[in-house]
């Protein structure tokens, strides 16, 4: 919780009172704090500008009032509103925990806590990226349904996005403004995480801290996905490949049902937001999702209106949400201890009301439609008089109950809603909402009669052969849990155990599972697949169609009969599965397949899937989830080099660039999926294209042993088939141009022979690591309200702005720790926010103006020491987007970028931004 030091309270409290303070628990800090404030709270006026007659501002109650004070969690529990029959009991509470908003648990059943620590500490959102977050971990030793013991796993994180258990002792986080996801282990078994290792990049955004990537999440198909992001990833033995997907259109939410099909969760709709088919099939344009009345929210009365779109969005007299605004959290509940009819419902968190929904899917032709369960009674699952309630997160526990995550915090809006004139400011200071914070409970929902499994999981330390049979646990937590295990421990004795449980069980979830975990195993074979697509239950085949794609992408066409062969099957839902598998594997007979299904079949999903594919729907603007499509030119580019990969390289780097095996565990030639060296900077791979390869590489030796030269092929061919490389195969990175291909070959012309590993290397130009780097510059300011402005900001996907216009002189300036040569420098100068804009809070909706931020004309100067600089690259013209600028420097200690010129001062005020920052150097 916010803390004070012992000067300010002194004054506040007296001598006596603040040895009283300093003693009480968090909740009684906090009454003593709004006690003394509210003893100088004025009557509050409408801010400047507002009109009173304005639907946000009329009616509103500018009394002074009692602050809204926490209870402690025996208080807060009797302010729960649930139906008959259901009790809720905290588990773990502050001042244990701080502001979680999120929890994850282990296959040994350890719940890891994400706490937010710096969320929303004041209205201003002051100090939100200070290193002060932490992710916890805790257990329930004597089995007594309270977590009571735990340890801080990893501490001084910047406001993490995520916590994924990934082993024993292991999870993946990332923090925000970030791009690279790391792996913490606790390697000597004290329940702190003491190893750091690297585990993926590019995998992250900037900006407000509510529209950044969130719950990375391991589907059923053994791939990790995220909100926000258009691609999902996997750990594979040759490195983290990636697949474009979807947008999901999400913020802080995923999850996923027994058939393994993910749900995501809006944020600022207040509604769930992709939830009709997998998300690798793509976007699909379905109308009707939600119920009528699905948008409007049945919370207790809170008497507070603290809402973000105004007076216009409360409910009379009562004061609570009378429209959805904001969603936290997700899950469809799979367990075994609550009444059997809430398996496969789906809750979520609306935290502005107050409430958790149940949500139940109905499927009609193919399509799904949401309905609120409690709807009709003009009530939700789950309500609360307490105001501070605020659920974030919904899960599914090892015990089969629902574990609630309630942050119960004052303010539930991230600072760029709650700014100073605003209404939404003026009721967070009439009722001193900004003064609740460092609080938090997880509550525990059971049923009467239906006590919570006692069973302690212990699948890190269990057999192989003994995770197979919890793939038959009621609990989908513990199929989930031994599945993942399994994949990781890569054991093959299962096989035959997991093959017969695939084909042969009665159990519907554990064939499922099972067919899965060979998948994930890469012991799947094409035999079982065909079994099961001819399977009595449409729900195996439909899980058979989608596990078959492995092998498929994988080069085995053999499925290619079975596929089309689906098009024609007599259930709905496998029609629509089979339309969306020919779709992600480009079959060539999917027009004619398609065509075939629809005429057979007049069901409403398979004429909307079919029509949306064979013409799909116009893309509709993503906002800040968008990525930006390749030019019609690069897409003709990365076609043709589809067609060289597939007719070429293929042969020895395998048909999905995870390489061709050779045997005894060996490899034809490297895995190009994933691939650090082919993402890094494109002149290496352009070097080995044109000249070759031979022997080792990191020590690896291959059994093809080596890459021939191509030289002989044109620029334009080399830049093909290295910008498919590096854009197609789970790849992430810039395509080649045929002028960077012609500048290498000019470069490297006296190059006899293939290149060996290690020359190559030290030929390459590298990138330096940004943290070893002291940058300043002349003007500095965050590119986003509330950020922490920093220089530093221009390596991240925050990105650094001067603020102000342009003007002639101002610089940029890096030292390093040692002298180099620079090579090179990349950096995106993206569009950015009109300065002084701030959102209009009775337009909402309305975006922000952009301007062009990209420096109009600069000068690269170098310098050995800081004082004597020598310019290198005069009167560089910047551009908007990627910026590539090739540097001929001397070895220097310093680099400048500096402006040549000022933008006119009549026109806009356009300052200088860049963010991905990049230096390379060359040895």
């Amino acid at each position: 919780m916010k803390h004070f030091n012992a000067v300010q309270l002194t004054v506040a409290l007296g001598a006596v009172s603040l040895l009283a303070f300093m003693g009480a628990d968090p909740v009684q800090q906090i009454r003593l704090q709004q006690h003394f404030a509210a003893d100088t709270l004025p009557r509050l006026t409408l801010p400047e500008g507002a009109n009173p007659d304005d639907p946000d501002w009329k009616d509103i109650d500018l009394e002074p009032k009692a602050p809204v004070q926490p209870l402690t969690p025996a208080e807060e529990a009797k302010r729960f509103l649930l139906p008959p029959g259901y009790k809720i009991e905290p588990i773990l509470t502050e001042p244990a925990i701080e502001q979680p908003a999120a929890i994850s648990f282990d296959a040994n059943g350890r719940m890891y806590v994400l706490e937010l620590r710096t969320y929303m500490l004041n209205a201003d959102s002051k100090d939100e990226l200070n290193p002060t977050s932490r992710i916890s971990r805790w257990e329930d030793k004597n089995n007594d349904g309270v977590y009571e013991t735990g340890t801080t796993f990893v501490d001084n994180l910047v406001f993490p996005r995520f916590v994924l258990p990934y082993g024993k002792d292991c999870i993946l986080t990332m923090e925000s403004d970030a791009d690279n996801v790391y792996k913490y282990t606790d390697t000597n078994g004290d329940g702190k995480a003491d190893k750091k290792e690297f585990f993926t990049n590019k995998y992250g955004r900037s900006g407000n801290v509510e529209h950044q990537q969130a719950f990375m999440y391991w589907g059923m198909d053994n791939w990790l996905y995220s909100t926000v992001n258009a691609f999902r990833i996997r750990e594979t033995p040759n490195g983290i490949i990636r697949e474009k997907t979807g947008f999901n259109r999400a913020q802080w939410g995923v999850t996923h049902d027994d058939d393994g099909k993910l749900w995501f969760q809006g944020g600022a709709s207040g509604l769930p937001s992709y939830f009709q088919f997998p998300i690798h099939y793509g976007n699909f344009e379905v109308p009707n999702e939600f119920a009528q009345g699905f948008d409007v929210p049945w919370g207790a009365p809170v008497k507070l209106a603290d809402m973000q779109g105004g007076m216009d969005e409360v409910r009379q007299p009562d004061g609570s949400l009378k429209r959805v605004t904001g969603a936290a959290g997700n899950d469809v509940y799979r367990g075994d201890r609550l009444p059997a009819d809430l398996k496969g419902q789906y809750f979520y968190g609306e935290p502005v009301a107050r409430i958790v929904r149940q949500i139940n899917p109905v499927v009609t032709d193919g399509l799904t439609t949401l309905h609120n369960v409690y709807q009709d009674k003009q009530a939700e699952f789950l309500r609360s008089t307490d105001p501070l309630f605020r659920p974030v997160d919904m899960t599914t526990a090892p015990d089969g109950t629902m574990y609630i995550t309630d942050m119960y915090h004052g303010i539930i809006q991230e600072g760029q809603w709650t700014q100073k004139g605003t209404y939404l400011r003026t009721k967070i200071e009439q009722y001193q909402l900004d003064k609740v914070v460092g609080l938090g409970r997880i509550w525990r929902i059971t049923y009467e009669g239906k006590e919570r499994n006692k069973t302690r999981p212990t699948m890190y330390s269990d057999k192989t052969a003994a995770l197979v049979k919890h793939l038959e646990h009621p609990n989908g937590w513990w199929r989930d849990a031994a599945q993942q295990v399994m994949v990781q421990r890569k054991d093959l004795s299962v096989v035959p155990q997991l093959t017969a449980l695939a084909l042969t069980s009665q159990n519907l979830p554990a064939r499922m599972h099972a067919l899965w975990t060979l998948e994930g195993l890469g012991a799947l074979k094409v035999d079982v697949v065909q079994k099961l697509l001819k399977d009595a239950n449409p729900r195996l085949r439909i899980q058979a169609l989608r596990a078959g794609e492995t092998l498929y992408k994988a080069g085995d066409k053999t499925l290619e009969a079975d596929y089309n062969r689906a098009f024609a099957d007599s259930d709905t839902d496998v029609q629509i599965q089979a339309m969306l598998s020919a779709k992600v594997l480009k079959l060539p007979d999917m027009e004619t397949g398609i065509k075939t299904a629809m005429a057979s079949n007049k069901a409403a999903g398979v004429k909307l899937v079919g029509e949306q594919i064979l013409t799909p729907p116009k893309s509709r603007n993503m906002g800040p989830f968008g990525a930006p499509e390749l030019a019609a030119s690069q897409k003709a580019m990365v076609e043709r080099g589809t067609l060289i990969y597939n007719e070429l390289c293929s042969q020895c780097h395998g048909n999905n660039g995870m390489g061709t095996p050779a045997g005894d565990g060996r490899l034809l030639a490297p895995a190009l999926a994933g691939s650090q060296h082919i993402q890094a900077h494109p002149e290496y791979a352009i070097r080995v294209v044109l000249h070759g390869l031979e022997g080792a590489i990191e020590g690896k030796t291959y059994a093809g042993g080596l890459m021939a030269s191509m030289k002989e092929q044109s620029d334009e061919w080399v830049a093909d088939v290295l910008s498919y490389i590096r854009n197609g195969l789970s790849n992430d990175a810039s395509l080649v141009s045929p002028q960077q291909v012609a500048k290498v070959r000019q470069k490297t012309a006296a190059q006899k022979g293939p290149y060996q590993y290690t020359q190559l290397a030290k030929l390459t130009p590298f990138e330096v690591q940004p943290q070893t780097l002291k940058v300043t510059a002349s003007h500095t300011n965050s590119t986003r309200i509330g950020g922490n402005a920093s220089p530093a900001s221009a390596f991240t996907y925050e990105g650094w702005s001067t603020g102000g216009r342009q003007e002639k002189g101002m610089w940029y300036q890096i030292e390093f720790p040692q002298e180099v040569n620079v090579a090179e420098l990349h950096f995106t100068a993206p569009q950015s926010i009109k300065p002084g804009w701030r959102r209009d809070p009775n337009k909402p909706n309305v975006p922000p103006p952009f301007i062009q931020a990209y420096p109009r004309a600069y000068t690269i100067e170098v310098s050995p020491d800081g004082q004597h600089w020598q310019a290198v690259m005069a009167d560089v013209k910047g551009v908007e987007g990627d910026n590539i600028v090739s540097i001929n420097a001397p070895k220097s200690r310093f680099m400048k970028i500096r402006l040549n010129e000022s933008l006119a001062s009549d026109g806009e005020a356009i300052p200088w931004s860049m963010r991905q920052l990049k230096v390379f150097a060359q040895n």
